[in-house]
């Protein structure tokens, strides 16, 4: 009997956690069919695409898509029904993936939640919705294990699949080498993000902070680590070098980082480099975002660490003259920094020793009858 596998990533980080795990599912059961909405990184890894992730976020830029959406929506249930998996992986997007598990719910397909939506931070009452519809939950963060358990939920944290991508090795002159930078200067590291919308929302502030790093620091090298197929639409100073697919390696060798909110942060934590976050959405989302959630911080290191170790600059905050002021303090006041590099240190520390992808996949095969002892 042919093994079946739908996974559903609607946006860029997700995507890029299933193609590991779909790396994983290949690696296991090297027969094992995988569809879904995903990427190019997917596809990559052997995953027929019925339909592209829509790196849309915010409230406003998701009603702006909504047909889009909708058209992929349809994909999904078509391909749901029709090739009736052994099991439905939902990544995180939280509102098209609880619509999907509902439809699976009712077709009798096996349901694992793998990377839980922010309940932690708004509309905590889907926890009920979701622990009616799945199956099990792999959490990526370890504090949402008790929100599902206390819910019914068979929960467990695996770990965060973006630390198997940070594997780091030689000095720093070796890594600004293999960047094409000069390896005895030093470097700061720029992300705008990698969705298109953070890119063009970011780029002023991207090139106002290089411009005034240029002129502070002129022997300092400045790197934007971009992900494959991001675009900057306005051109840049020579002074601004952009690199693809090498961000754990920007972010190892440089002195100081800034960086939008999201996974990247926390790369940049288990990576061990001090840095400042910002972010900038349309003023309704924003606003809407702030009615709706409960958080006090939005990075994931504040977050994890539970109170304020990196400086967050959002919305009117988040212009190019505070970035680099943050970032002139990391660089200038050891103190400062070395304190903000201690305090990552122990968020490094809480992904130590996981393997997401292959306990995901051992999940997976247990929930499909395929193997009969769970790989931790």
């Amino acid at each position: 009997m042919s093994k079946k596998v739908m996974i559903c990533a609607g946006e860029s980080s997700g995507e890029l956690y299933g193609a590991l795990l779909s790396r994983q599912l290949k690696e296991n059961w090297p027969d094992i069919k995988i569809f879904g909405i995903g990427g190019s990184r997917m596809e990559n890894e052997g995953v027929t695409l019925i339909a592209p992730i829509t790196h849309i976020l915010g409230i406003v830029e998701v009603l702006k898509h909504l047909f889009e959406i909708r058209r992929t929506f349809k994909k999904a249930k078509e391909a749901l029904t029709g090739e009736k998996p052994d099991v439905l992986v939902l990544i995180d997007y939280p509102d098209f993936n609880i619509a999907l598990a509902k439809k699976a719910k009712s077709a009798g397909i096996p349901i694992l939640y793998y990377v839980s939506p922010q309940v932690w931070a708004w509309r905590s009452g889907r926890v009920k919705t979701i622990a009616s519809l799945v199956n099990r939950m792999a959490v990526i963060l370890p504090f949402e294990v008790d929100y599902y358990k206390n819910a019914g939920l068979p929960c467990e944290f695996v770990g965060h699949p973006i630390v198997e991508r940070i594997r780091i090795t030689g000095t720093r002159e070796s890594l600004k080498r293999d960047l094409g930078l000069d390896p005895q200067n030093d470097v700061v590291a720029l992300l705008p993000g990698s969705r298109p919308n953070e890119i063009q929302n970011h780029l002023s502030i991207i090139k106002g902070v290089a411009e005034k790093i240029h002129n502070k620091y002129p022997d300092m090298q400045i790197v934007v680590p971009l992900v494959s197929g991001s675009v900057f639409t306005d051109r840049l100073p020579d002074y601004i070098n952009v690199v693809y697919d090498s961000t754990a390696e920007a972010l190892a060798c440089s002195e100081a980082v800034a960086v939008t909110s999201g996974t990247a942060t926390l790369e940049t934590a288990v990576v061990g480099t001090p840095m400042v976050v910002f972010y900038k959405i349309s003023p309704l989302s924003f606003f809407i975002g702030k009615v709706l959630t409960s958080v006090k911080f939005i990075s994931l290191v504040n977050i994890l660490s539970g109170k304020e170790v990196v400086k967050e600059l959002l919305q009117d905050e988040a212009n190019a003259d505070m970035v680099f002021s943050e970032l002139t303090r990391i660089i200038e006041n050891s103190h400062y920094r070395n304190s903000m590099i201690s305090s990552l240190n122990e968020i490094r520390e809480m992904m130590t020793g996981k393997k997401p992808s292959s306990r995901v996949a051992s999940i997976v095969g247990e929930m499909a009858g395929w193997n009969d002892v769970a790989v931790v």
